[in-house]
């Protein structure tokens, strides 16, 4: 019920009004049953622009540190993602990582949409980046539909660093579902997983018209900080 009312009673018109999003094939959509909605990562508000263009409710896997914030920014952080339906997955690798397929899981398994960043962490320059293999682990697992997506503007509404967003153009474009099912009982092939995921990130390719990087986010991300 409160999912229902920060999207259609405060921040749904709020930012129809505000920055008057184009969203296009919507269409693709399933009316019911689980789903994955794959998309890039230009900006901390993607996670507030995709779900409010889908007419069903979301679930995101977030970072732990949005739950983990201090002081006032760190409690509305922590209400807004918690009210959102978005759960906290710890990213360090190992079992923290089959914790997050686990949770991703469940999600699917009651029949919700669950939405995924394949890049694992936000874009450091507006491009599109290698996709990380669990995306396609889980695709494989829950036997579900996949919906590649695009985002953009939002780098621009919310660039990294900056803590107020400025009224710019945005654009959610959904593809065309995706089926792996070709590849069924093969999760544990790493050649299959990469295929997989390169498809996902050549969909969503298409689909930002990004200029496409094949390494990880995280990777320039790490090398920008050191230097």
């Amino acid at each position: 019920m409160f999912y229902w009312w920060l999207k259609n009673g405060l921040l749904g018109p709020l930012f129809a009004t505000v920055f008057r999003p184009q969203i296009e094939g919507v269409e693709h959509i399933p009316a019911d049953g689980p789903a994955i909605i794959v998309c890039n990562h230009l900006s901390f508000v993607d996670s507030v622009f995709l779900p409010l263009a889908v007419p069903r409710r979301m679930s995101y896997l977030a970072k732990s540190d949005y739950f983990t914030g201090k002081g006032v920014r760190g409690a509305l952080v922590r209400w807004f993602f918690t009210a959102s339906g978005q759960l906290p997955i710890d990213r360090a690798g190992g079992k923290a990582s089959e914790a997050s397929l686990n949770t991703g899981l469940q999600v699917l398994a009651e029949g919700r949409i669950l939405g995924l960043y394949p890049e694992g962490t936000r874009s450091p320059d507006g491009r599109l980046y290698r996709g990380r293999t669990g995306v396609a682990r889980m695709v494989l697992e829950a036997h579900v539909p996949v919906i590649p997506v695009a985002v953009t503007g939002t780098d621009e509404v919310m660039p990294l660093g900056k803590r107020l967003p400025r009224v710019k153009k945005v654009t959610v474009r959904f593809g065309e579902p995706l089926n792996f099912s070709r590849f069924e009982g093969m999760e544990g092939d790493r050649f299959v997983l990469r295929s997989i995921t390169d498809e996902i990130m050549y969909r969503i390719n298409q689909l930002s018209g990004q200029e496409y990087v094949d390494v990880y986010a995280s990777t320039v991300r790490q090398g920008s900080a050191a230097s």
